[in-house]
C-alpha cells in the first residue's frame, strides 16, 4: 500500500474515532439529561474537518444565515435549504464539498428547540417576527417558502435555553 494511501486510510480512521466518542457524549448526555445553557453561545472549537476521498468534510454549526466552520470561517447556506429544513439557530450541519463543486448539506445536530407564536413584521426591508418576549430575524426564503404577509401569525422555532437572533418559521397560523 502506498504512503498516500496509507495516509488517508489512518485520517478516516482518526475521523471515524472521533464520530464515535462524539455519538458517546450525545448518548451519555442524554443519559444524564439536558442542562440549560444560559447564553447562546456559537463556537466551532469542536467541529472537524477532513478528506473522504476526492470529497472534502466540513462540520459547521448554523448561525441563523450562514455556518461557521472549524477554521472560524463563515460561510454560505441556501435560504431555501435551511428553511425548508426547520434548520434552528445553533445546530450543526456537515457540507460534503465534492471534487467537482457540488455541495450536499446534512444536519448532523438538531439542536433542543421551543416553539412559539410570533407576527410577521417588517422593518425597513426585512421581515422579522415578533412575539411577545422578542423580535427575531428570519431568512427571506421562509416568508417566500410559506407565503407569509405582514401581519401573519406564525408558528416559529428558536433554540431552548438560548437567546436567539434567528427564529425559523414552522408554519402560517390560519385566521379564524
Amino acid at each position: 500500500m502506498s504512503q498516500d494511501k496509507q495516509i488517508k486510510a489512518l485520517r478516516d480512521l482518526v475521523q471515524a474515532a472521533e464520530n464515535s466518542i462524539r455519538s458517546a457524549r450525545k448518548i451519555l448526555d442524554s443519559l444524564l439529561g439536558d442542562i440549560p445553557r444560559d447564553e447562546f453561545d456559537i463556537s466551532s472549537s469542536d467541529l472537524s474537518s477532513y478528506q473522504s476521498w476526492d470529497d472534502k468534510i466540513v462540520e459547521w454549526v448554523f448561525t441563523g444565515d450562514a455556518m461557521l466552520g472549524p477554521d472560524g470561517s463563515v460561510y454560505p447556506v441556501p435560504q431555501n435549504y435551511s428553511s425548508k429544513s426547520l434548520l434552528v439557530q445553533g445546530s450543526r450541519l456537515k457540507a460534503t464539498i465534492e471534487s467537482h463543486g457540488g455541495i450536499k448539506y446534512k444536519i448532523i445536530e438538531e439542536i433542543p428547540f421551543e416553539t412559539s407564536i410570533g407576527i410577521v413584521t417588517k422593518n425597513g426591508d426585512k421581515y422579522e417576527i415578533t412575539t411577545n418576549m422578542k423580535t427575531y430575524k428570519v431568512l427571506m426564503a421562509a416568508i417566500t417558502f410559506h407565503k407569509c404577509s405582514v401581519g401573519d401569525t406564525v408558528s416559529i422555532r428558536t433554540p431552548k435555553w438560548k437567546d436567539a437572533t434567528y427564529a425559523v418559521i414552522e408554519s402560517i397560523i390560519p385566521k379564524i
